[in-house]
């Protein structure tokens, strides 16, 4: 069952009626619309509402941040990615989305829509019209405006409640002890005084490990008086919350109020790594900047999670309105970019190397601040724009972001027509998620240019990328025998070691693809097994899994079935560590038809139920290399006829109506 939920915050304070009422919307109500100020906690109650949800087992559940968006670019990838649809499809990227999700059960949660309305608001008429089992929750300051809207306007928590008590557990936090039972009148006089917001309170509260209760009292309430009195226009709440924030800024210290201005070009939890990186100069040393993180973070301006440090977007505003008064946000945005550059060349130069698993999960938990140094890139600097979404391709072409990766090479390349090894390797980057998109003529014209390109310029490794990109598109038609010779002539033309390049690696892996086509079994074996040492000795994983893809398939021409189950059982490991779905649907296929061949109906019918979750959720059918064609045409007849044609066909629906990611889980246990 789909659950994408991010990490559960502590307990929910109070909000027991309103969770209900969420809940009892969503059984009503295709639309629900959480409102209110911002740091009302519309998000928290959106969190708790969805994992109730997800608890009961009976839908699934996904939850996209809006907030990290600037504008609507990235809105339906950023969805879609929720969703789990890593979309290799050809057709429209909305049409795709709505195919798969047409018969899903499916809540999806849109946290933060209010700067994205009229987006949010044309994507969700069209699932909601053509997905009837989807609902949606959003949470957004303002309604949509929408037909249908279910509004549920979260209001502040209780002063002489529940925002005493979150005010008491902030307090406790700050490591200042329980607040005496002396102070509680102050206490709730102060939870009045703020509107009972949570996030004023909060942060309210984070003074308390450097002043008094009554300091906090006395000098917030004088501030809060001038807003009362004062004519502007606005909704007092959000007046109050401003005045908060503002006073919060104010009793930090100046390498706290530089760190908190900097620290809002960020748009995704980052680490300390990152945040030295990117803030400090001349002007704010690494050492102060370490001590401002950590008042910060004490101060409840930012918050830590797993060793990431975060801000809500309500702060991130703050911050950023200060770095413009500061003159900084250029700055700010070319060394943010510049960083994530320097980090994407760094998980590219790992690709082959044991930190391999570790670069696809930074790269993945990094992809908003990625997208946001392309965007920068693209409208500054295009030359590093194609250098980035080159080094990101690999990375992100089989981890569910070819849209981005197409959209983002062939904008860059447009913008900039500088030869040399970066066009070569974005031609060959775009070529490769073509033919992901199953574009092979397309990809087959870049496989040529990126050849050209190569030849030209004298680069090594540009031509054994574009000979992997041209034997793929070979291979992908039929057509093994020319894919060996293209990849053989470039491994003779360029002289080296078995793992001295990428190129080099990718070669010999579509050699080892061609062979087994061409029927020269024991050669392909031989080779397949020789990469698949090398690349384990190293810590590889992405080419060692289709090492043993080839391995699994020649055990399953030979009748070797435990052999088949063994590789691609380890197949699923490592397509599991990159989250590559593609490979995890190839993978499934292998195993179910390993399995049927032993014997094992079953299970085997559970893989291919799976399977075919994975292979929609990529937006294809069943794909690979034509060889494997026939072998799942043999093994799911054998499994049928194990089980009969009744019960084949209810264990494959009750295997598609579970969660694949359980599925997989039980077939490994099942196999290791």
């Amino acid at each position: 069952m789909l659950n994408n939920l991010p990490e559960l915050p502590d307990g929910l304070v109070g909000r027991r009626e309103e969770l209900a009422h969420v809940t009892a919307a969503l059984g009503r109500h295709r639309l629900v619309v959480l409102t209110g100020v911002g740091g009302v906690g519309k998000s928290r109650l959106a969190l708790h509402a969805a994992e109730q949800l997800a608890r009961s087992g009976t839908r699934g559940v996904a939850w996209a941040d809006l907030w990290p968006l600037t504008s609507d670019r990235l809105l339906l990838a950023t969805v879609a990615d929720a969703l789990d649809f890593a979309d290799h499809a050809t057709a429209e990227p909305l049409d795709a989305l709505c195919g798969w999700l047409t018969d899903r059960d499916v809540l999806l949660v849109l946290d933060s829509c209010e700067h994205l309305s009229a987006a949010c608001r044309g994507l969700l008429a069209r699932i909601l019209d053509d997905c009837p089992a989807v609902t949606v929750l959003a949470t957004s300051r303002e309604p949509l405006g929408m037909d249908g809207e279910h509004q549920v306007v979260v209001d502040p928590l209780p002063p002489e409640t529940d925002a005493a008590e979150l005010f008491r557990r902030r307090a406790l936090e700050t490591g200042t002890g329980p607040v005496a039972a002396d102070d509680l009148g102050t206490v709730v006089r102060l939870c009045r005084r703020l509107e009972g917001i949570p996030l004023a309170l909060e942060l309210a509260a984070g003074q308390l490990a450097h002043r008094t209760l009554r300091e906090v009292e006395d000098d917030l309430g004088s501030r809060l008086d001038l807003v009362a009195e004062s004519p502007v226009a606005g909704h007092f709440r959000h007046r109050t919350l401003r005045t908060t924030i503002g006073w919060s800024h104010e009793l930090c210290t100046p390498a706290e109020r530089l760190l908190w201005a900097r620290f809002a070009a960020f748009r995704a939890p980052v680490d300390a790594d990152a945040v030295r990186a990117v803030c400090t100069d001349d002007v704010l040393r690494a050492a102060d900047a370490e001590r401002a993180l950590a008042a910060l973070e004490q101060k409840s301006v930012v918050s830590r999670v797993d060793g990431r440090f975060h801000m809500l977007d309500t702060l991130r505003e703050y911050g950023r309105m200060w770095l413009g008064e500061l003159g900084e946000t250029t700055r700010l945005s070319e060394r943010h970019a510049a960083y994530f550059l320097r980090r994407a060349r760094r998980a590219h130069a790992d690709w082959l190397g044991p930190a391999q698993i570790e670069a696809y999960r930074w790269v993945s938990s990094a992809h908003a601040d990625l997208c946001a140094g392309l965007e920068h890139f693209l409208a500054t600097r295009p030359q590093q724009a194609l250098e980035l979404s080159g080094v990101l391709a690999l990375f992100w072409s089989c981890c569910g972001h070819l849209r981005e990766t197409t959209g983002y090479l062939e904008e860059a390349l447009a913008l900039t027509d500088r030869p040399g090894a970066v066009r070569t390797r974005a031609l060959w980057a775009l070529g490769v998620a073509r033919v992901l998109c199953g574009e092979q003529e397309v990809a087959h014209r870049l496989a040529l240019e990126c050849e050209r390109q190569a030849a030209a310029q004298g680069e090594t490794e540009g031509t054994l990328h574009a000979a992997y990109l041209l034997g793929l598109v070979h291979l992908m038609e039929g057509r093994p025998m020319a894919a060996r010779f293209v990849v053989d002539g470039a491994l003779e033309s360029v002289r080296g070691r078995p793992f001295d390049s990428v190129g080099r690696v990718l070669c010999r892996l579509v050699r080892i693809f061609g062979l087994t086509g061409e029927g020269l079994r024991e050669e392909a074996r031989r080779e397949a097994r020789e990469l698949r040492r090398g690349c384990a000795e190293r810590g590889e994983w992405w080419t060692r899994s289709y090492a043993d893809y080839q391995l699994a398939l020649l055990a399953l021409f030979e009748d070797r079935p435990e052999e088949a189950a063994g590789h691609a059982t380890s197949m699923l490991d490592g397509k599991r560590l990159i989250g590559d779905s593609f490979g995890i649907a190839l993978g499934l296929d292998l195993l179910a038809s390993a399995l049927a061949a032993q014997g094992a109906g079953e299970p085997a019918v559970a893989a291919y139920g799976a399977g075919e979750n994975y292979w929609a959720a990529v937006g294809h059918p069943q794909r690979g290399t034509p060889e494997l064609g026939p072998v799942r045409e043999r093994y799911e007849t054998a499994a049928r006829s194990l089980l009969g044609d009744s019960g084949y066909d209810k264990a494959l629906l009750d295997s598609v109506l579970r969660d694949p990611e359980a599925v997989l889980r039980e077939l490994l246990d099942r196999t290791t």
